[in-house]
């Protein structure tokens, strides 16, 4: 199986670096968190605010009932595996706030991963060559089988800094506050969920990129990559 598996928490730099690697290597780059946050937007336009009895959030059958209508999907464009909603790609929509407030509440349902999981499984089985896949559990659910697992990490205040600036936002301190605790709020969550939560696996390579460079992130995991996926 030719599949780098690139997981860790939000603002590690996953997408970005996968990004780039699966570039130099002239491989498929597919963001997981780009699908779930593509069935969070389906699910906010598509089903409001609504609420279960309980006030848990939409009943999962509901959300992938969306999914399958509209549909949610990943299409391939210039080796990149995009979301569509709808026959349109919504690329810059899915990372809205709105979407962002969201989507760890989708994320975290059994019926909604399996789902997820399946598309991506399916997208790397049709690609002819390799595929790059970032998220926060494909080494350890998605593709426990790839040959290279890579889990990033980062200090706090590094990964606040990636968001304010991926967002465009004024980097003060204030922010950067505000920032670093909606980040270990996430966290939280992703490392405490019943299902798949955010670890790295025994073999994965663990790389702290808070003093690195973007592109010194991606050298480091093409050099593995070529060492233990040789041609």
């Amino acid at each position: 199986m030719r599949v780098i598996a690139i997981d860790g928490p939000a603002a590690s730099g996953k997408s970005s670096t996968a990004g780039l690697v699966a570039r130099r290597l002239g491989w498929a780059h597919l963001d997981s968190g780009a699908l779930y946050r593509a069935l969070t937007l389906a699910a906010l336009d598509s089903l409001g605010e609504e609420r279960r009895e309980q006030g848990k959030g939409w009943p999962a059958q509901r959300i992938l009932a969306v999914a399958e209508e509209l549909p949610v999907r990943l299409v391939l464009v210039d080796q990149t595996f995009r979301p569509e909603v709808a026959g349109v790609d919504v690329e810059d929509e899915i990372r809205s706030e709105r979407v962002t407030a969201r989507v760890s509440e989708v994320a975290a349902i059994p019926a909604v991963r399996e789902w997820v999981n399946d598309r991506q499984r399916r997208a790397v089985a049709n690609h002819p060559a390799g595929v790059v896949v970032d998220g926060r559990d494909i080494g350890t659910v998605v593709f426990p089988e790839a040959p290279l697992k890579v889990f990033l990490t980062a200090s706090p205040e590094a990964r606040a800094r990636r968001r304010l600036s991926q967002r465009g936002d004024r980097l003060d301190g204030e922010r950067l506050a505000r920032e670093s605790q909606a980040l270990a709020a996430r966290d939280l969550v992703d490392t405490n969920r019943p299902v798949a939560p955010l670890r790295p696996v025994e073999d994965a390579v663990l790389l702290d990129t808070t003093q690195l460079s973007l592109d010194e992130q991606a050298a480091r995991v093409v050099a593995l990559a070529r060492e233990r996926l040789p041609g």
